[in-house]
């Protein structure tokens, strides 16, 4: 394929299951939704060309509203673009919608909050159907006390507890956090977590902690502990991957709003 010249900047809408790959950012030698992205709009244009992504999943992490982008000289009208890029992707990998962005636009840079969702399994028995979405912990769960937990998460704070060391020691960890909301529907029950940016393994990792709390490994007070000394690393108990979702990513300008309304109030 040959070099793309500087052209016009279009922005995707995905969603993927992100079982089948180690993450969302290439690598070599591994499956990623980018170098399926990749691979499928080098197809539509006849252009090797480099995709820029909102959000870093995490491999077995899936998404609904992740914001992609990219520069191309093709020509194609956007309706194309979804089209055949949907012919060309594997079948857990899906282009929502598309539009032409400024040049200036960067998918990561850009935006102002993502909002991610974290779905937990109470049932008795492991669900079958569901099981690459949910993480299944059993009937024996404290909801009132992860409530309470979660009611502390909303505001500015230092999060080091809550991502892996090796990045807390290089990285600035504060974080806004705008939502963080616990709802239950039957057997199933969310967490939904919206923030200005978000750390690696932080939701995964808040998930850890509030199961703990849930099942009486540790107190409210605990939790409170790792939000208020952000003790890098802390936070050591990793929920499993297949239970989060990249849900949406918010712009000031309103991309793809109408595509990715929530329904969650701020």
């Amino acid at each position: 394929m040959n070099a793309s010249p500087k052209g016009r900047r279009l922005a995707l809408l995905i969603e993927y299951e992100g079982t089948s790959y180690g993450g969302s950012q290439y690598q070599k030698n591994i499956p990623t939704i980018q170098g399926q992205l990749e691979l499928a709009i080098g197809k539509l244009t006849n252009e090797s060309i480099r995709v820029s992504l909102a959000g870093r999943t995490d491999a077995g992490v899936h998404a609904r509203g992740q914001v992609a982008s990219f520069v191309t000289a093709s020509r194609h009208r956007v309706q194309t673009v979804v089209r055949a890029l949907n012919a060309h992707l594997p079948n857990d990998i899906g282009v929502r919608a598309a539009t032409e962005v400024p040049d200036a636009f960067d998918p990561r840079r850009s935006a102002a909050s993502r909002l991610y969702r974290y779905s937990l399994h109470l049932g008795a028995q492991r669900p079958v159907i569901d099981r690459r979405f949910l993480w299944h912990i059993g009937p024996q769960v404290d909801l009132e006390a992860m409530e309470a937990a979660v009611r502390l998460l909303c505001g500015r704070h230092d999060f080091a507890a809550f991502t892996p060391p090796s990045v807390a020691r290089v990285v600035n960890t504060e974080r806004e956090v705008s939502l963080a909301l616990l709802t239950r529907d039957g057997e199933v029950v969310r967490l939904d977590v919206r923030a200005n940016a978000f750390l690696q393994h932080m939701v995964r990792r808040i998930v850890g902690g509030l199961v703990q709390v849930g099942t009486g490994k540790h107190s409210r007070r605990e939790f409170e502990i790792l939000l208020r000394d952000a003790e890098p690393g802390a936070a050591r108990s990793t929920a499993p991957a297949r239970g989060l979702s990249l849900i949406k990513v918010r712009y000031d300008s309103g991309l793809f709003d109408d595509e990715t309304n929530d329904d969650i109030q701020p």
